[in-house]
């Protein structure tokens, strides 16, 4: 049982039973790049791109950002229980935006598919094109309750979700095979190959490639992982 704002809430835990994740019939691999100009942008064995735009979300924890400074200079009492107002509130609305994004990936790829997703633990991101108010969003946005509740809600619908090295995805031209460092403009969000020429929003890029380590996960490789190749392999 839960109170607030003046209402009861129950709560009940259920368990339901469903099938395992089948890996033969052929299923679907979507790859699933995570980042905050987009806070997921997903690449499909179709070929087929979902982008989730993250700068309204940027401009609002923007906004969350100014107005705990403001508490925080003032040091009351009343400014601190308002701080831990305005926390609890930041967090709801976080796990509602990983709620929805986790949900729209479901039903739009839907059942026997595997998200592929990086492995981010110990990874940060660059921030160099982020107001330096927001250089640290990386450090306490919940990339991670994402990856939670996409792998609940997959393993509802008979799907699965598995994590890969995030090793040169982002530099990795999956056209000639290429990993280059210098092919990814941070400030045009371009991933353009010097040796095939080929040319990409960066985002994309990363999610292609994770896709890439899932086709390798389910021809058996155990941890997929991208080689770096100085020339085309």
């Amino acid at each position: 049982m839960v109170h607030n704002r003046g209402k009861w809430f129950l709560h009940i835990g259920i368990t339901k039973e469903v099938p395992d994740f089948e890996q033969q019939g052929n299923p679907q691999i979507v790859g699933i790049d995570r980042g905050l100009r987009f806070l997921a942008t997903a690449f499909d064995s179709k070929g087929e791109t979902l982008f989730f735009d993250g700068k309204k979300i940027l401009h609002k924890r923007k906004k969350f950002l100014e107005i705990r400074r403001q508490l925080q200079s003032k040091g009351t009492t009343s400014a601190k229980r308002k701080l831990n107002q305005l926390a609890q509130r930041e967090n709801r609305w976080m796990t509602d935006i990983n709620h929805r994004i986790a949900k729209t990936l479901v039903v739009a790829y839907g059942s026997h598919t595997l998200f592929v997703l990086e492995d981010l633990t110990n990874v940060t991101f660059n921030t160099d094109d982020l107001p330096k108010a927001l250089r640290n969003s990386h450090r306490s946005w919940s990339f991670f309750q994402l990856e939670s509740f996409l792998t609940y809600k997959a393993q509802a619908i008979q799907s699965k979700v598995v994590k890969v090295d995030p090793a040169f995805t982002s530099q990795r031209c999956p056209k000639c095979g290429l990993v280059e460092k210098a092919n990814r403009h941070h400030e045009t969000h371009e991933y353009r190959c010097k040796q095939c020429q080929y040319r990409c929003n960066d985002d994309r890029l990363g999610a292609m490639n994770i896709e890439m380590l899932g086709q390798d996960w389910l021809s058996g490789v155990k941890h997929p992982k991208i080689k770096k190749l100085t020339t085309a392999g």
